[in-house]
């Protein structure tokens, strides 16, 4: 005799209870993605305001002259600088003080003239908010560095120099939140790191 293998789908109310239990592993996940997804913006930010100022420090060093990392409101031709920017350039010459501004192109090295255009910024290198900093909110102590020939900063601060970088919702972890937030530790000798606030625990090198 054969014997037919029965065939046996899902009952209505078994695939209620898998749909169910789907839905709530999703709820629980979700907050846990978004919280990834904020952190690694700060964390792209904060790298790629560490490398714009190590860029700038390096080129001071590189042709002995001042080279400036300036945090700007945009990158358009009005731009101005601004403490609490998400977007940089480093430039030889102050954006402030120049018309063509931070539309001008990037160059590298510019090609400087024997008798410079003071309205030229001439430009390194800029990074629009848009690789990666357009969800997080910059707190500078200032707007701007200026490194000299001997990768010091110019004039010397009193102390160090801070930037803060946060998500643009959420909370900092040390507010209790579950923000990842990170600052940038300029040193006066021109040294740069990235710390983290909520580590408290003296000796650890990622403590602030």
């Amino acid at each position: 005799m054969k014997h037919t293998a029965s065939q046996r789908g899902l009952t209505l109310i078994e695939l209620a209870v898998a749909l169910t239990i789907t839905a709530i592993l999703l709820g629980a996940g979700v907050p846990s993605f978004v919280s990834w997804i904020r952190n690694t913006h700060i964390r792209t930010t904060a790298e790629a305001f560490q490398n714009g100022i190590q860029l700038a420090r390096a080129e001071a060093v590189r042709r002995n002259r001042p080279v400036r990392f300036q945090i700007t409101d945009t990158l358009a031709a009005d731009c101005i600088r601004s403490t609490t920017g998400t977007n940089w350039v480093v430039s030889l010459n102050d954006i402030d003080a120049t018309a063509a501004k931070c539309d001008s192109t990037p160059t590298d090295p510019p090609a400087l003239p024997a008798v410079p255009d003071a309205e030229n910024p001439y430009i390194i290198q800029a990074r629009p908010n848009s690789d990666g900093s357009a969800n997080t909110l910059v707190t500078a102590d200032q707007s701007g560095l200026i490194f000299n020939g001997l990768g010091r900063v110019t004039p010397a601060p009193t102390g160090d120099v801070t930037i803060g970088i946060v998500g643009n919702t959420g909370t900092c972890v040390a507010d209790g939140g579950s923000v990842r937030c990170l600052r940038i530790i300029v040193s006066t000798n021109g040294q740069v790191r990235i710390c983290d606030p909520a580590i408290t625990l003296s000796g650890d090198p990622r403590a602030c």
